[in-house]
């Protein structure tokens, strides 16, 4: 059985007060937010989504969501391309976005990311600006962190965990592996000089980090990249 959840394109309805348990697609996609509106906790921080609102998933992104009094419709819109680094979007248009959808689900994701523009997220809390610190730099230490915030290193963990679904010290770990796939993916670096940029001790160490996350090996992502052929790619 696959540890991923399949993303079907198209739309979805969920129901008021509906929790999904923290999961991870392989494909990425775009959930632009019909009506409703729900709260997202994973890879990308912890977000509030209402109508026009757009979350962003990288392929092997993490998740939860908790669905708030009015439950949400969402369209799910799945890309084999590369998705803007930022968590939550906005278009300004998205019923135009829907109608395409129902005839062509490959126009409705063109539309979608030519009207696509970051919004702001201001963290809400000290789990939120944790998250956000360590997607800025996953070698950033636990323990230093809490104590710069007044929290004891329990405290952090427990509360972290309340939110997310998962501890921070596994959000950090998954943080590097995923900053390391997409370089494996999209850049024609060496191996050698990824594992070195994401703070890997070495090479094998990001290899067996990539390969837990995503179920292949570096080489292999090399190897089957439609985008791109990659020569000397170092490993």
């Amino acid at each position: 059985m696959s540890p991923y959840t399949e993303i079907s394109p198209g739309r979805e309805r969920w129901s008021a007060h509906q929790r999904i348990p923290r999961h991870v697609h392989d494909r990425a996609y775009f959930a632009l937010v019909l009506a409703g509106g729900y709260e997202e906790c994973g890879s990308r921080g912890r977000f509030h989504a209402g109508p026009g609102d757009v979350l962003l998933h990288s392929a092997f992104d993490a998740h939860l969501d908790r669905f708030a009094a009015r439950g949400a419709e969402i369209l799910n819109l799945p890309t084999d391309g590369p998705v803007p680094g930022y968590g939550l979007g906005r278009v300004p248009d998205p019923d135009a976005v829907a109608r395409l959808a129902e005839s062509d689900t490959a126009a409705a994701c063109a539309c979608l990311q030519e009207q696509l523009r970051a919004a702001s997220w201001p963290p809400e809390d000290w789990p939120d600006a944790l998250a956000r610190d360590l997607l800025a730099d996953p070698a950033y230490g636990l323990g230093r962190w809490a104590r710069e915030h007044g929290l004891a290193p329990a405290t952090v963990s427990r509360g972290f965990d309340k939110i997310f679904g998962m501890s921070p010290a596994r959000f950090r770990a998954e943080a590097r592996a995923r900053r390391a796939y997409a370089l494996i993916v999209w850049s024609e670096a060496p191996l050698a000089s990824i594992a070195t940029a994401v703070g890997f001790a070495d090479q094998a160490h990001m290899c067996r980090a990539t390969r837990m996350l995503t179920g292949a090996s570096p080489q292999a992502w090399r190897r089957s990249n439609p985008f791109k052929t990659v020569a000397g790619a170092g490993g």
